[in-house]
């Protein structure tokens, strides 16, 4: 359509942008946007629709992608391409506007979530949180992963360790270490909820904490913080950071092959 309009146009020898809108049956302010616009941006502007052109032949596959797993980012829709089509040249900014012109002429069901900002300085506080997710396929069997997400407050640098078995006290600590080791050092204190590896009651901010786990937390010289019972808002960094690895990290995957989750596997 753009070289159209210019061939029309011939630099100013041809037809008048009041007649080449009247022949294409475009608005005079769109042909006039055109014939004004340099040569390289109507270069890049064809590039990205051949890619769109390229994208059109996968709509059905990203559609059911999108309406199987709400939350998928453009980036895994893209990594889900590419292992799927070789080679495939498009770019994260070419499949991130195809997904929003999707979005915008298909609904899909994406929940929402309210995460506080909390300031906080370099090395002070690490918030911890686990949890598990149901139904990733592993060597074609669904299994049960269990997940412990650490969130350094200041950076929100990320640490993930899962296991194929809930998480005890001394897996915990592993997980800990492993984190310490990939931070490259360890804050003053981190922040749990009221979970029974780490505090095993609590009467008036009066806690009983797990023995072995303060032992562990005593030796390593960081202070252990537990947020009062149903409040999401004191450590909301690492309710996202669960929430990633949920709809994110471990969503939509399908690992093949002899892969074994062990207790102290961490990413």
């Amino acid at each position: 359509m753009i070289h159209k309009i210019k061939s029309l146009y011939d630099s100013g020898n041809g037809l008048t942008e009041r007649k080449i809108a009247k022949e294409l049956g475009l608005s005079r302010n769109t042909v006039s946007k055109y014939l004004k616009m340099p040569e390289p941006v109507i270069a890049e502007q064809l590039s990205e629709t051949d890619r769109t052109k390229k994208l059109d032949e996968y709509r059905n596959y990203i559609i059911h992608l999108l309406q199987t797993y709400p939350g998928l980012s453009a980036v895994k829709v893209l990594r889900k391409l590419k292992a799927k089509v070789d080679p495939l040249d498009v770019s994260d900014r070419s499949v991130r506007r195809y997904i929003q012109a999707l979005k915008n002429e298909i609904s899909f069901k994406q929940p929402r979530y309210y995460e506080p900002v909390i300031g906080m300085m370099p090395g002070v506080q690490c918030q911890v949180d686990g949890g598990e997710l149901r139904g990733v396929m592993i060597g074609g069997k669904e299994t049960t992963v269990y997940f412990m997400v650490f969130v350094l407050s200041y950076s929100r640098l990320m640490h993930v360790s899962v296991s194929s078995q809930p998480i005890d006290t001394q897996t915990l600590i592993y997980q800990h270490d492993a984190a310490f080791r990939y931070f490259g050092g360890m804050p003053q204190e981190c922040v749990y909820d009221q979970t029974k590896l780490v505090v095993i009651h609590e009467i008036f901010r009066e806690l009983e904490l797990n023995q072995r786990f303060h032992q562990y937390a005593t030796g390593a010289s960081f202070h252990i913080r537990a947020c009062e019972g149903y409040d999401p808002e004191s450590k909301g960094k690492v309710e996202s950071g669960v929430k990633y690895v949920k709809q994110n990290g471990l969503y939509a995957e399908k690992l093949f092959g002899n892969y074994r989750v062990k207790p102290n596997d961490s990413a």
